[in-house]
């Protein structure tokens, strides 16, 4: 038997909804809920490697998710700063989903999450959007949850996936020194030229990295770093205005891809930012997931990757166990602490290499992590 059969979600992002779908799948009662009216997701693309496709393929999405994104050929373009714009390797890209995936693929943030919780909702799961919880009364054997419009609700365990900004982990008191790395990027859609089969970046020139990706048949995105500064009270139009200036910089593909920098809507800016919590990831019968517990630059391509991973292992030793204890909860920390550490300590090099402009050996960095994900997590 399961070792529990009911459970909240609070969050309804990627790791909360795989999180859900995995156990509702194997019939343990699942409600989810969401602080904001919607759930959907900011931002502009996103590329998923290998082992992040795995989990999709096992939530029952990867057919969706390959025909609403884009398949990329398996390397990685590296392009000079200069005034060609020089291709300067392909390396390849290892499929760490194993050989019946592709290495990476792209797609757009608010249609993964809109696949996501499309599947959500083909499962018994009861969603609730623009509730929270006040307060998380815990019994040893359940929780108690007091929610925002008045309800309550008694589960076995509670997930918090409630992201960068948890207030699970602030109720918690898992402490979390959330910290830039000192880069900010720039990204915005733009249509795709059919010779952008895969993402290529550069290293150097006016950005830190350059770069761009497809994430459909017709649309790519692109995007620049910079050191990390507050933009908000840029207008649309100079956001727009930025983004023209960096890829007026840069050649090559550029060429073609800066005239069709038009759009004040598809222009994001965010800081890259990281933490580490180190563990245990839970307080009794509360337990965090993805965001909420680790977050990276997307250097490496593995955030979301390591999200889905966090919820497909708790699911898989909540439903291969018959006993929620302390011991199963401390070895989900431990197990996943041991994958999401290197990982991060990659992002991270790669950040401080390009801030301190050293031509670090990013490939082979990038094949270390490929060699730990590719194992199952």
């Amino acid at each position: 038997m399961p070792a529990l059969n009911n459970v909240l979600v609070v969050g309804g992002g990627t790791a909360g909804a795989a999180g859900a779908i995995l156990l509702a799948e194997a019939g343990v009662t699942v409600d989810l809920i969401e602080i904001n009216p919607d759930i959907t997701a900011l931002g502009s693309g996103i590329t998923l490697q290998g082992n992040a496709l795995r989990v999709l393929n096992q939530l029952g999405i990867w057919e969706r998710i390959s025909r609403a994104g884009y398949v990329q050929e398996d390397w990685l373009g590296l392009r000079a700063p200069d005034a060609e714009g020089t291709l300067l390797a392909r390396v390849p890209s290892t499929r760490t989903g194993g050989p019946d995936l592709p290495a990476t693929l792209g797609i757009d943030r608010p249609t993964l999450a809109r696949i996501l919780i499309d599947r959500v909702a083909e499962l018994p799961i009861r969603v609730r959007t623009g509730l929270t919880f006040t307060d998380l009364v815990q019994q040893p054997d359940s929780v108690t949850a007091h929610f925002s419009d008045g309800s309550v609700g008694t589960y076995d365990l509670v997930i918090g996936a409630d992201g960068v900004r948890s207030h699970t982990r602030r109720y918690l008191g898992i402490d979390a020194e959330i910290r830039s790395t000192g880069l900010g990027a720039w990204r915005a859609i733009v249509p795709r030229p059919e010779s952008i089969t895969h993402t290529e970046v550069c290293y150097g020139g006016p950005s830190y990295i350059a770069g761009y990706g497809p994430i459909n048949e017709h649309e790519m995105y692109a995007f620049f770093t910079e050191d990390a500064q507050d933009r908000t009270a840029l207008t649309a139009d100079e956001r727009l205005a930025v983004m023209r200036r960096f890829a007026e910089e840069y050649h090559g593909p550029w060429d073609v891809i800066s005239p069709t920098l038009t759009e004040t809507s598809r222009v994001h800016y965010t800081w890259f930012e990281s933490y580490l919590a180190e563990g245990p990831w839970h307080r009794g019968r509360v337990v965090l997931i993805g965001d909420a517990v680790h977050t990276c630059p997307p250097t490496v391509a593995q955030g979301a990757a390591m999200a889905l991973e966090d919820a497909q292992v708790l699911a898989e030793l909540l439903l291969g166990n018959d006993v929620l204890d302390d011991a199963l909860l401390n070895g989900f920390a431990v197990r996943r602490l041991a994958r999401v550490r290197p990982v991060i300590e990659a992002t991270l090099q790669i950040v401080e290499w390009v801030l301190a402009h050293e031509h670090g050996d990013i490939p082979r960095l990038m094949a270390e992590v490929a060699t730990i994900v590719t194992e199952p997590a």
